[in-house]
């Protein structure tokens, strides 16, 4: 396939913006293949649609009532992604190693001309964006993405939910150190779309903790920063009144150090509820505005693409982010009947007033042979289910006049013996012996050729689906 499709080295001028904000001229070799350059440009933007300002970098434009990123070339573009498309692929626990490396060594002999390989799949299926958790040889190669783990190296942790303490000082210094080391190198990188904040964190009760912020924040220990944020709140809540705080709490406040030395439990209801929503929207004003001015201070030039919500937050969340973001991404999975998300992302864009990008989605199929127990969203029969509820809501996205783009979870599916959290399941584009799943790709390569023209409204979505159906149907 490689050497059918044969990658060729493309002279690019681009336009990059110097740190003093002035356009300056430079040539940037883009290897990609020899796909689809008719319909798109060499960074995967829609031909059909330029004359855009060329800006050197990815940037975000609404023209006619629709969302757009702009590629460096001036044309539109929307993100169609993968997620950890990395030859290291999964690694098992039970396993004591990653099935997916195995195979890819096996075959390929390293990892060279697996990405060689890999690139020519992904532009053939249509994609034209490396999603998060991919691997960094590919990066020259395509539109990527970069994770930046600011509040996860930090602290938190994405299995448990536990939230670190952002309010200390310390915190800046991190997010400082965290910019430093992945942003400025990378300042003037044409092909690089734009940061990812963070991950799923956790914004209140979810799937890994019945308890809001505030409730955790709390049983901090009364010298932290984020214990006098939390009484801070209380008191507000209560209108400063501490004799009233106390007796709702059912202890005898006296002063500001009595509070502070409180580390029970808060009941529900009433006032106590109005605290945890004002602490979440302090809480997530101050990491979104330190996380998003460290980035900026060392990389002007690229989009701070959200933090990748699972699910729809908290409007307190949407409103703080809204300030200092470029895109609102969202992970947002189905369950049966397996609606595509639409009027969630709508309340979404409602709250924000900003473009929207799913960052994960995915389904996974019993016919697969994997488990399947353990991963986000609910399994279907059959890899022809898996394909048209695919398409459905990679359409349902483009269709939305805000939306940017979508990106997959994942490349390849999860080793039947678990991954590090025990997940198992057909989430991948590829199966673990790096075997593409035919009838999926081939239904992603139709929907990625027409999705731009889905979003400008030059085709509707249910022509392309009736397509679909009928490859499918076909397998």
């Amino acid at each position: 396939m490689v050497a059918a499709l044969s990658a060729a080295a493309t002279l690019i001028a681009v336009a990059a913006l110097s740190a003093v904000g002035l356009l300056v001229r430079r040539e940037v070799e883009v290897v990609r293949p020899r796909l689809m350059l008719d319909r798109y440009n060499a960074f995967g933007g829609y031909r059909g649609l330029c004359g855009f300002e060329k800006r050197g970098f990815f940037y975000v434009a609404e023209r006619d009532g629709k969302w757009w990123l702009v590629d460096p070339l001036g044309c539109a573009f929307l993100s169609k992604g993968v997620n950890h498309v990395d030859p290291r692929g999964d690694w098992s626990p039970a396993l004591g190693y990653s099935p997916y490396e195995r195979a890819v060594r096996d075959r390929y002999g390293g990892f060279e001309a697996w990405v060689e390989e890999t690139v020519v799949r992904l532009r053939s299926w249509g994609f034209n964006t490396i999603g998060s958790w991919s691997y960094e040889g590919l990066f020259d190669q395509m539109p990527y993405t970069v994770i930046l783990d600011v509040m996860a190296s930090y602290g938190f942790d994405w299995v448990s939910g536990r939230v670190p303490d952002v309010f200390s000082p310390e915190f800046e210094a991190h997010a400082e150190r965290v910019a430093a080391e992945k942003c400025a190198p990378r300042a003037r990188d044409p092909l690089l779309v734009g940061y990812f904040l963070d991950n799923e964190l956790r914004w209140g009760p979810d799937w890994r903790s019945p308890r809001h912020l505030l409730d955790d924040f709390v049983k901090l220990p009364a010298a932290s920063p984020g214990k006098r944020e939390a009484a801070r709140a209380l008191l507000d809540a209560f209108g400063g009144d501490l004799g009233k705080l106390g007796a709702a709490l059912g202890v005898q406040l006296r002063s500001l150090d009595d509070l502070l030395a409180y580390a029970g439990d808060l009941p529900a209801g009433g006032a106590f509820d109005e605290a945890r929503r004002i602490f979440l929207r302090r809480f997530a004003e101050r990491y979104f505005s330190v996380a998003a001015s460290a980035v900026r201070r060392h990389d002007p030039n690229h989009l701070i693409l959200g933090a990748r919500f699972a699910g729809v937050p908290p409007r307190e969340v949407l409103e703080a982010a809204a300030d200092y973001v470029d895109v609102v991404t969202v992970n947002i999975y189905t369950w049966r009947p397996h609606d595509p998300p639409v009027e969630a992302l709508r309340s979404v864009h409602r709250v924000t007033g900003k473009p929207v990008m799913v960052t994960e989605f995915s389904y996974k199929a019993m016919d697969s042979g994997l488990p399947n127990t353990k991963g986000a969203g609910e399994p279907v029969q059959t890899q022809r289910e898996r394909a048209y509820l695919a398409a459905r809501y990679a359409l349902a996205v483009a269709e939305l006049p805000f939306a940017v783009g979508y990106h997959w979870f994942q490349y390849m599916d999860q080793p039947a013996q678990g991954r590090f959290d025990g997940e198992n399941s057909n989430f991948g584009l590829v199966k673990v012996d790096d075997e593409p799943w035919e009838l999926l790709t081939r239904v992603f390569a139709l929907v990625n050729s027409r999705a731009e023209e889905v979003h400008a409204g030059a085709v509707s979505a249910s022509d392309v689906l009736a397509q679909v159906a009928d490859l499918v149907k076909r397998g």
